[in-house]
């Protein structure tokens, strides 16, 4: 079957998305995923033999993108319960601090409240850098976040980003 519709130009394609009305979160949206049910996970990685390391990546990143995807979908107030329930002991210290770190981070960038557990002192680690080369590492010390490098967990600039 052969094309049967219009070819529009950039111009037109962009003023279609100008006029279209803005996306609003959607009343039933909720929670999918939580800092909670990652943290779970990465105690089970961790049981099995897995180091901190790699929990980073499959617990407190996943975590990100869970938070960033409800943020997207509910707005801020919804994507702040993804961390209402306090994450259980992973078996690390360097993963609870960084579950507390990355909710008082996102807590602090997006205007919510930071839960009680996100800022319990007890949540903290020595000099912990996740994922960062020794060669980046002086780096990490300059540029990681405040909620990140005061509870002794260093991280670059990139280490953040998601595609």
């Amino acid at each position: 079957m052969a094309f049967q519709g219009e070819v529009l130009s950039i111009g037109a394609l962009l003023e279609r998305a100008q006029a279209a009305p803005r996306h609003t979160p959607g009343a039933g949206v909720g929670v999918r995923h939580t800092a909670a049910g990652n943290a779970a996970h990465a105690a089970e990685l961790l049981a099995s033999g897995d180091t901190p390391e790699a929990c980073w990546r499959f617990g407190v990143l996943q975590t990100l993108d869970d938070y960033a995807s409800t943020l997207r979908r509910g707005g801020a107030q919804l994507a702040a319960e993804v961390f209402s329930t306090e994450p259980a002991p992973t078996g690390s210290v360097q993963l609870d601090a960084a579950f507390a770190a990355l909710a008082d981070h996102l807590a602090e960038c997006d205007g919510w409240t930071a839960p009680l557990w996100a800022v319990d002192p007890a949540r903290h680690t020595e000099a912990w850098y996740p994922a960062v080369p020794a060669i980046f590492r002086e780096e990490a010390e300059q540029d990681s976040p405040r909620a990140f490098r005061q509870r002794g967990i260093f991280i670059t600039d990139r280490s953040l980003s998601r595609a």
